[in-house]
């Protein structure tokens, strides 16, 4: 498995909020409000996935007091951290694109409640990717010193 580039991520945030922006357009006045719920719930999994990162981490370091990591189940948190960070850039997007779209509505009660919604939700997919890029990097094999000295310049 090659590791996320940071750059995929930010192109699928850009095109699924200017789908988005564009799919709300006609449809705005007939969608339900958006729940504030959101942002709570991706910020846990944020959490959970930078905990998850850093005790993976100290193990797979084989630091003093950690129990040794199962090569499978560093598989999966790297699988896991994966689909997070894709999840969480698509989301954001979504998120991105209906804060487009009410930040033309601002003067407006209804709408400027939701902006903050959906920016308060973009930002907390934008951790959430942020956290699953750290808990996909905390995967990772350390090198070894025969093999650090094996790439090395000569």
């Amino acid at each position: 498995m090659r590791p996320t580039h940071p750059g995929h991520l930010v192109g699928i945030v850009i095109v699924v909020a200017l789908i988005a922006w564009a799919a709300i357009r006609p449809f705005y006045s007939e969608l339900p409000l958006m729940p504030w719920t959101a942002i709570p719930t991706i910020l846990l999994l944020a959490l959970g996935e930078g905990y998850s990162a850093w005790a993976t981490r100290a193990r797979i370091a084989r630091k003093p007091g950690t129990k040794p990591v199962e090569p499978l189940a560093v598989a999966r948190l790297a699988a896991l951290a994966k689909a997070s960070a894709y999840a969480g850039a698509f989301f954001g997007g979504m998120f991105a694109g209906f804060a487009l779209y009410t930040v033309q509505l601002f003067d407006r009660q209804t709408p400027r409640g939701e902006f903050f919604i959906a920016a308060g939700s973009f930002v907390s997919c934008v951790v959430l990717v942020c956290a699953a890029l750290f808990l996909e990097h905390s995967c990772r094999i350390p090198k070894g010193p025969d093999e650090a000295e094996r790439h090395k310049p000569k």
